[in-house]
């Protein structure tokens, strides 16, 4: 069978991308980083105009430390929700997310 549909194009399923936020925010209480931003990549994927994966997604790419990550997670968040209730807070974080690179080792006071 020859494959014609795009595999990079999945179908819109906004149940198992509600449940897919679910599972990652189970992982996230464990402290599971990596399980939990497959599920939010995943939840992005089923359903790409929700906003609280990304949010989430920036969470978790935070506490991992990769900052870049998260603050682009972040932005895609803002992006979606534009009228989000914290966004003066997750625009204070971007910034000091971009203002802490990870191959920045002269951190000064």
């Amino acid at each position: 069978m020859p494959a014609d549909t795009a595999p990079e194009q999945p179908a819109w399923d906004p149940l198992h991308a509600n449940k897919d936020v679910e599972v990652g925010i189970f992982y996230m209480k464990k402290g599971e980083w990596d399980a939990a931003i497959d599920r939010f990549q995943e939840a992005g994927k089923l359903q790409p105009g929700l906003a609280k994966p990304y949010e989430l997604l920036g969470e978790s790419y935070e506490k991992k430390g990769q900052n870049a990550d998260a603050a682009a997670a972040y932005r895609k968040y803002l992006k979606l929700y534009s009228d989000a209730p914290d966004r003066d807070k997750i625009r204070k974080r971007i910034e000091k997310l971009d203002s802490h690179t990870p191959h920045d080792a002269s951190n000064r006071s």
